[in-house]
Formats: C-alpha cells, sequence, structure tokens
C-alpha cells in the first residue's frame, strides 16, 4: 500500500474540533436526528450506542445535518451537493428534505442498491459513478454548479456531528473505559475522541475496521496516513467501511486523541452481525457490527472495563440479512482475499 501524501507543510493545519463545537451541534441537530440511548448488551462489560435506530439508519445524519446547518442562506439556496457509498447518501438527502433543500449526490456503481434507493426515496438526484470516479466526479460537478460540498468525513463540521455520539456517551456513563468505534473516513471517530477527550479523559478510545480494508490500522501503525486501493477494500462485506484512506481532518484527530485501531475478520464480522440480531435483537449493517466484533473476538486487545461500542448503522442488505438469519456462512476470508 501506497502512504498518502498530507497537505504541504508550510499550510496551516486546521485546529482541532473541540467540545464547544460539539455542543452547539447537538443543538443544531435537534429534531431530526435522535439522542439514541445506551443499551446493556448481553455481554458483560459491554454497552451498545445503537445509531441503527436513527431515522435513516445510521449515525452520519449528525454529521451530514450539522455541516448543511452551517452553511448561509445563499450557499443552502444553490442545493447541496455529496458523494457517498450509501449512509451518508442518505444521510444528505434526509437532512436536505427535512430543511427544505435540494441534494444532488453521487455514489459508487457498487453501493448496496437498498442504499441508492432509499436516497433516492428520500428525494435526491442520485448519479452512479465507477469505483475510481468518486472523487473526482464531484469535484468536477462543483466546479461546475458552484453548489456547496457536504463531505463524508473530511470536515471540521462533519466531525463536529459526529461528535455529538461521544458528547452523549460520556453523559450517560461519564465513568466509561473504553470506547470502541467503526473506522472508514474517520469521521465519526474523529468526533467521538475530541468528546471522550474532552468530558472522559482517562477512557481511550478504539478505532475497528475490517482486515480487507485496513487501511487506518496500517496508518497508525506505521504513522503515516496510508492509502488502499479500491479495489482491495472492497472485498469486505462491510461496505460502509471501505473508504481507501482516512481523511486530512480526520487523521491529525487520530493521532491526538485515539488509543489504538484493531482489525477483525470477514467471518468476525458476520458472527457479530448475527450475535446483535439473535442476542442483541438490533439489526446491525456488517459496518456497524465490527465493534461489536472486536469485543467478541479480541477482547484481549482492548483495555478492560466499562466499554461501549457503537453500532454505526443498520441498512444492512436483505440478502446479506438472509444468510445470517439463515445460518448461510459467510464467504472465507481467504476466498475474499482472491
Amino acid at each position: 500500500m501506497d502512504a498518502v501524501t498530507d497537505s504541504a507543510p508550510s499550510r496551516p493545519r486546521p485546529p482541532l474540533v473541540g467540545i464547544d463545537s460539539i455542543r452547539r451541534a447537538a443543538e443544531e441537530i435537534r429534531g431530526i436526528a435522535v439522542r439514541t440511548p445506551l443499551l446493556a448488551s448481553p455481554w458483560p462489560d459491554l454497552w451498545l450506542k445503537p445509531e441503527n435506530l436513527q431515522p435513516m439508519g445510521a449515525f452520519k445524519i449528525r454529521g451530514a445535518t450539522t455541516a448543511i446547518a452551517r452553511l448561509t442562506p445563499a450557499e443552502q439556496a444553490r442545493g447541496i451537493l455529496a458523494h457517498s457509498s450509501g449512509n451518508h447518501a442518505q444521510a444528505v438527502a434526509y437532512a436536505a428534505r427535512r430543511l427544505g433543500l435540494d441534494a444532488y449526490i453521487v455514489i459508487p456503481d457498487n453501493a448496496p442498491a437498498r442504499k441508492i434507493d432509499a436516497t433516492r426515496g428520500y428525494g435526491a438526484t442520485v448519479e452512479l459513478v465507477p469505483l475510481t470516479e468518486r472523487f473526482s466526479r464531484p469535484a468536477q460537478l462543483q466546479a461546475e454548479t458552484g453548489k456547496p460540498m457536504v463531505p463524508p468525513f473530511d470536515s471540521a463540521d462533519v466531525i463536529a456531528g459526529q461528535g455529538t455520539v461521544g458528547l452523549e456517551i460520556a453523559e450517560d456513563m461519564p465513568d466509561v473505559d473504553v470506547v470502541l468505534v467503526p473506522v472508514s473516513g474517520g469521521g465519526l471517530i474523529s468526533g467521538v475522541a475530541a468528546a471522550i477527550a474532552a468530558l472522559a479523559p482517562d477512557a481511550k478510545v478504539v478505532g475497528v475496521e475490517p482486515e480487507l480494508a485496513g487501511d487506518a490500522a496500517e496508518s497508525f501503525r506505521t504513522g503515516t496516513r496510508q492509502a488502499w486501493s479500491p479495489h482491495d477494500t472492497a472485498r469486505t462485506m462491510a461496505d460502509g467501511l471501505r473508504t481507501f484512506s482516512v481523511g486530512e481532518i480526520p487523521w491529525q484527530h487520530i493521532q491526538a486523541h485515539v488509543h489504538d485501531i484493531v482489525t477483525v475478520t470477514e467471518d468476525e464480522i458476520a458472527e457479530a452481525t448475527r450475535r446483535l440480531l439473535l442476542d442483541a435483537r438490533l439489526v446491525a449493517e456488517p459496518s456497524g457490527a465490527v465493534s461489536v466484533a472486536a469485543f467478541l473476538f479480541h477482547r484481549d486487545l482492548l483495555p478492560p472495563g466499562r466499554t461501549v461500542a457503537v453500532v454505526s448503522g443498520g441498512n444492512i442488505d436483505p440478502a446479506v440479512l438472509r444468510s445470517l438469519v439463515c445460518g448461510t456462512q459467510a464467504s472465507s476470508d481467504e476466498e475474499r482475499r482472491s
């Protein structure tokens, strides 16, 4: 894998997102996003933060709403532009509809049909593109139309919105010891870690991602932001975690606030998704279940104590859900690597 070239040294880095911005975001999302509870799980010392209970099924509604709310009225009037593999697309579409705005969203053509259909169902215009054009096509559209972009993760406003997850965890469990967070582009873990660092500074925030899309874990291990190819990250069933690199702004937060990043296998993700469904009675998509997979199968790698796992979304593909309910085993890791 190749290291990502970061910003030039002469370019000043924006300040890290602080707790005041996160608290302001909590007010901005009120009435659109749900304040999800902490649920006791069937597994001792583990509590669940069920972001699958959001109205569009994932935590992304928090960051999307915050970023749109912070646009000027003139910017909002042009309509919103976004790109996403699915959950951010739905979040932008949902938030834009609630705020009476138009949304145009670019989605890679390998995204689950259910997420594409849901985005259209919320009223957004959707353009499907090859995976290799996921970033170039939105940039082209922004230059042509002047529409403001709401990024999926590489934005201080988006990070502030996602940080309300951590704010709520700290309010509901001030003595939390460990917070497990799925990692893709890094917006969620950045916001959660910023809030936890401010409000529960003794707690450890640990990122979790698929072994087959382990760019963030490699970045954390090497100390340099790494990029994986879209072909590599597309192998994981966790379709919401297929971004090939954490963003520049999230990477700064990860370096400052995150204790560790661990990876889980495809079979572990499948089993955690199944056990959340059957034992915890929560419908999670594989991307949302990776945090629980880390607790169930790699607890020896985690700090001890009272642990919260963020279940980041529940927009599971019906075919995947059917296979889990019927007991069909996920493809082996070796098959997925071929």
